[in-house]
């Protein structure tokens, strides 16, 4: 693509005064809400109570094993595994495997993940995501379980598509498919070092080879900021050639 283009707060103590005799006081969690209460009269000779609450330990992080697959990338793995310190603490944790590029992962590569995410977590996210049962004989739409897609070009596209239809983006799965054949052949990893792009310091990246100062200003918000992240590069370029030519699908050549 030619350059230019896309290519403690204190806290507060809560003091209860508790009847000595008949009435007393009731305290009603309200879980991530906060709490209320209701006490009795204050009693001529009563003594006051200090409600403290216990902090919960910290769930230690998980180490897990995991292997690389092709179009993965650290910042990819790094949010699937809620690792602390994200991306860049997970090449910190296995720069020794990954080498001086952490663009540069290959599929087989294992990595060391520490995760703070644990079975009960996952089992407990998953029977939340049944839908719920009638209430009353009415019937209450829910959202069965989050949409997941393969982990190939078909599913980066798709992704993508759902995204840019969310951000009002046009293109469509033909469009997109094209254009990434001519561009990158659908390597996520793709890079032009020898164009006049390159020439200046900004080559060509992604499945639609768009060059950073493109991604940047064309960024789609809620992707990927690293430019081979496959729906990131995708959905970067579809919303710079929607702004450009239309959309992506009006693109049959070099942009």
């Amino acid at each position: 693509m030619p350059r230019g283009k896309h290519r403690r707060p204190r806290t507060s103590q809560l003091t209860r005064r508790v009847a000595v005799a008949g009435t007393g006081g009731a305290a009603l969690t309200l879980p991530l809400l906060g709490a209320t209460h209701a006490s009795a009269a204050e009693p001529a000779q009563s003594a006051p109570t200090v409600a403290q609450s216990v902090p919960q330990a910290a769930q230690p992080a998980k180490s897990l094993t995991y292997t690389v697959t092709k179009g993965d990338t650290l910042y990819r793995i790094a949010d699937k595994y809620d690792v602390s310190g994200g991306w860049k603490q997970l090449y910190k944790d296995n720069r020794a495997a990954v080498g001086d590029d952490p663009k540069l992962i290959h599929p087989g590569l294992k990595l060391k993940v520490k995760t703070a995410k644990t079975d009960a977590v996952k089992k407990t996210a998953t029977k939340s995501s049944a839908p719920a049962k009638p209430a009353g004989g009415v019937a209450q739409a829910t959202q069965a379980s989050a949409k997941t897609y393969a982990n190939n070009l078909d599913g980066w596209i798709r992704e993508a598509l759902d995204i840019m239809a969310q951000k009002g983006i046009p293109g469509s799965y033909d469009g997109i498919y094209r254009n990434i054949m001519r561009e990158s052949s659908g390597n996520p990893l793709a890079i032009n070092n020898w164009d006049s792009n390159a020439a200046q310091g900004t080559p060509s990246k992604g499945l639609l080879q768009v060059i950073d100062p493109t991604f940047a200003a064309y960024h789609v918000p809620g992707t990927s900021f690293d430019p081979y992240d496959p729906v990131a590069n995708i959905t970067a370029a579809c919303n710079y050639a929607a702004a450009r030519y239309g959309s992506i699908d009006n693109v049959n050549g070099p942009y």
